[in-house]
């Protein structure tokens, strides 16, 4: 079934991908149009799992810098979308780094990013614990469960903290003037990684501004590739060990830390056992203006 995407939101990333893709303005009225003349568009979705707790993302998946101003924002809602760009500058004025590892399929092309993942124990950990409860969760029998990785012969590779920011992009844009993404497709079976590890200020303001064309990951300081799987095993604030952090996918709190904003309510996934999120291509189907 086809899916029509309407501007109406603070950040309209997926809207903003849609007409960008034409050079059409964002309006709700371009949004309409594009249904109304019935051209299609695959969309790839992401399977983020849990254990066998399961969300489905179209948009994006963050951790570190980008989660935190996402989600702590809200206090700033009254400010509309300029809440965004204030606490942007004051996350980067009091910046956290958070320990943990990333573990990602690199795409074609990027196979010597990271390091290899070589221990077999640590290989076959990562394939069941993305699929090995599958088997057993009545969910499955009438729910889809994301694609399966158990025959895959993928070869993972690694990449271990502190981290400024780690960030997967489905679509090139995240909201209507922020396109962390420039060379995301919709449905290439791919998701793109945007990693800031470690970088000055100065230029990490620099940076933040550069998004509005994605002039960003031509930065020193920032790793941006493709990759077919990923898992993330968050932990710590380096400073304040006692506190963790939040991933937030399409704007929604998946897990968040102790002592981070509103910890104390219950979230679908815990904050500090694995998150893995595979690609299925293809998918969803949208309404296009192409």
């Amino acid at each position: 079934m086809p899916l029509g995407v309407i501007p109406a939101g603070t950040g309209n990333g997926m809207a903003k991908s849609l007409m960008a893709s034409v050079e059409d303005p964002c309006v709700a009225a371009n949004a309409i149009f594009a249904v109304i003349r019935g051209h299609k568009q695959p969309l790839d979705v992401a399977t983020i799992s849990q254990g066998k707790t399961r969300f489905f993302s179209v948009l994006m998946l963050a951790w570190g810098l980008i989660a935190d101003i996402d989600i702590e924002s809200e206090i700033y809602r009254w400010m509309g979308s300029v809440r965004i760009d204030f606490y942007g500058i004051l996350r980067i004025m009091c910046l956290r780094k958070y320990n943990g590892c990333i573990y990602f399929v690199p795409a074609p092309g990027h196979e010597a990013v990271g390091d290899p993942v070589d221990n077999n124990d640590v290989s076959n950990n990562l394939l069941r614990s993305m699929h090995g409860d599958h088997d057993n969760d009545p969910r499955t029998e009438s729910g889809y469960p994301g694609p399966s990785v158990a025959s895959q012969n993928w070869a993972w590779r690694t990449i271990g903290g502190p981290f400024i920011s780690v960030w997967l992009h489905n679509v090139p844009w995240a909201t209507e003037d922020t396109m962390p993404a420039p060379a995301a497709k919709f449905s290439d079976g791919y998701l793109d990684l945007i990693l800031v590890k470690d970088c000055p200020r100065a230029a990490l303001v620099a940076m933040l501004t550069k998004m509005k064309d994605g002039g960003h990951v031509k930065s020193e300081h920032v790793l941006y590739i493709k990759v077919k799987a990923f898992c993330l095993e968050p932990g710590q604030r380096v400073a304040e060990p006692e506190k963790g952090g939040i991933i937030d996918s399409d704007g929604e709190v998946l897990a968040r830390g102790e002592g981070t904003f509103k910890c104390n309510q219950n979230d679908i996934m815990a904050y500090g056992p694995p998150i893995h999120i595979t690609i299925h291509q293809g998918l969803a189907t949208l309404f296009s203006p192409n």
